[in-house]
């Protein structure tokens, strides 16, 4: 399906970046992964990858709050695959706090990460998708995109941001043969939210079966976590020559959470 493509995804050493990654190399695109992590378990990752999908896998460990290390990231991967056919931003932080209370480092670090960085990947990326007639973008923005819950201010102001940016850069390269959508998952069960229910449970004083239906799953209907695997196909759709006739959606994958 994406046989002779390149796709990077930001914030993919682990959880729904790192499904979205596999799935893409499993159709056959060149990977760029990106993210935080372990040096020696990366690189097992990125061999793993490779070896199992029979592509070429890099890793760059760009920091998505630095403008200019994104800059060198988008530049190292034109000069070494000569173009980008599949962006996906999926990098993400989260802080909760009262907003009275905020840390200006955590609203400064959020907005960074989860939207600035985004466009900082979307305006380096474009040139060589304009010059091919090509291109698909995918930001992961969160079910926070389109509904608010307290004490998240920055990141859901963010993930709106988000949903905006992504509106208008369809608009803009409509007619270019570029798509740009938005994903925008409920709570998906990666290491990290189920390394919180266990902590969850002991401070709350409740069962973490508790903890998952009645804090973590309160607001999914279907009371079941979106998976990263779900995730990811939907993204590898949103990738595909199937999905050209869509474009500027904010699309939930949330279990009903916004039907509310």
């Amino acid at each position: 399906m994406f046989t002779g493509q390149t796709a990077l995804i930001t914030g993919s050493t682990s959880g729904i970046g790192l499904g979205i990654a596999r799935k893409l190399a499993a159709g056959g695109a060149n990977i760029v992964l990106n993210g935080f992590g372990d040096p020696a378990q990366i690189a097992t990752l990125r061999a793993q990858i490779a070896e199992s999908c029979g592509v070429d896998v890099r890793y760059d460990g760009a920091d998505m709050t630095q403008p200019h290390a994104i800059e060198q990231m988008m530049a190292r991967a034109l000069d070494r695959f000569g173009r980008i056919d599949l962006l996906v931003n999926n990098a993400g932080i989260q802080h909760v706090a009262p907003v009275d209370e905020f840390p200006l480092d955590k609203w400064n670090a959020i907005l960074a990460i989860n939207l600035s960085a985004a466009f900082h990947t979307v305006r380096l990326a474009l040139p060589a998708m304009k010059k091919q007639g090509f291109g698909r973008i995918v930001n992961i923005a969160s079910a926070h995109a389109l509904v608010a819950s307290p004490y998240k201010s920055a990141y859901v102001a963010a993930k709106h941001g988000i949903a905006g940016f992504t509106k208008s850069v369809a608009l803009e390269v409509a007619e270019l043969g570029i798509t740009v959508n938005a994903l925008c998952p409920g709570y998906v069960l990666t290491p990290l939210v189920e390394q919180q229910i266990p902590d969850t449970a002991k401070a709350r004083g409740i069962s973490e079966e508790q903890v998952v239906r009645d804090v973590l799953l309160a607001a999914q209907p279907t009371k079941k976590f979106v998976t990263v695997e779900q995730v990811a196909a939907f993204t590898a759709f949103l990738c595909s020559a199937d999905a050209a006739s869509i474009t500027g959606a904010v699309l939930p994958i949330e279990g009903g959470w916004t039907a509310h």
